[in-house]
């Protein structure tokens, strides 16, 4: 079995706008189904600055096709390390009473790329989500349809809700995991970010507050009583910020444990409600 080698010339193209992996980009462009000009139209759309995953419709998350949408905030591949944890910590839960459904939600989930690649990795689990953003929830509602429609615009996940953090999720509900990669820039540092967020995301899903860490305090603060004893919150944050979230989540009964992934260039914090809590 032979690979071919993308147009040298469209890598050029791509390198010359400042594509870092113009190569890899020319292959996933290439690779469209469509025709000669509609893919010309593509590669104009790039050259521009409009980001890849939007020009295809999705982006390849943890081996899942995930569906993006205009807005939404993208998933970022170091994002991995929280579907890693969530998934371990989903496992435990089933491990501790088995036949039972580890119930799993993604707070902030915009495309919900997260909660699909958890469900993908433990079937069992129960994965609702939730967002502030009309658009990512619709999103959302697509990559997280059940029974593999994810390709339905009629068949959407009844468990993605449109709300305020937790305040959408029915009142009685508790949690094995809860999952959050809440924005965490400084709001002075977003005019440093790359284009393709910057210009194309919108800003409630860059925007952390002063510190940064606005989002992540009101989440650690109303964490805690949608959690089941022996339940772990799970937020990615940055490596410095990180021991700033660990004090946070100590300051609300949670045992803290900072985690950083070399690989993937992620840092998350890691919250364990004890098992004896009411």
């Amino acid at each position: 079995m032979t690979s071919t080698s993308p147009d040298p010339g469209l890598v050029a193209r791509l390198r010359a706008a400042g594509c870092v992996f113009a190569e890899d980009e020319a292959a996933l462009l290439e690779g469209e189904p469509v025709s000669a000009q509609d893919r010309e139209a593509m590669v104009v759309r790039r050259l521009a600055g409009e980001p890849l995953e939007l020009i295809l419709g999705w982006a390849e998350f943890d081996g899942l096709r995930i569906k993006v949408a205009p807005g939404v905030f993208v998933p970022r591949q170091r994002s991995k390390l929280l579907v890693n944890l969530a998934s371990c910590a989903a496992k435990r839960a089933l491990q501790r009473t088995p036949g039972s459904t580890p119930r799993v939600v993604d707070v902030g989930c915009g495309t919900g790329a997260l909660g699909a690649a958890i469900a993908a990795r433990v079937p069992a689990a129960e994965v609702w989500a939730t967002d502030i953003d009309p658009a990512a929830v619709e999103c959302a509602r697509r990559n997280l349809a059940p029974d593999g429609g994810l390709d339905k615009l009629d068949h959407r996940s009844p468990r993605v809700l449109l709300g305020d953090l937790f305040d959408p999720l029915p009142r009685d509900l508790v949690f094995d995991v809860i999952v959050a990669n809440a924005p965490y820039v400084p709001s002075d540092q977003i005019q440093n970010m790359p284009p393709e967020a910057r210009d194309h995301e919108h800003h409630v899903a860059l925007d952390g507050g002063a510190d940064g860490l606005d989002i992540q305090r009101r989440v650690i603060e109303q964490a805690p009583k949608h959690l089941a004893p022996g339940g772990v919150l799970i937020i990615e944050t940055g490596f410095e910020q990180a021991p700033v979230t660990a004090d946070l989540m100590r300051a609300h009964g949670l045992v803290a444990e900072i985690h950083h992934d070399e690989d993937l260039y992620a840092t998350a914090v890691t919250g364990l409600k004890s098992e004896a809590s009411l």
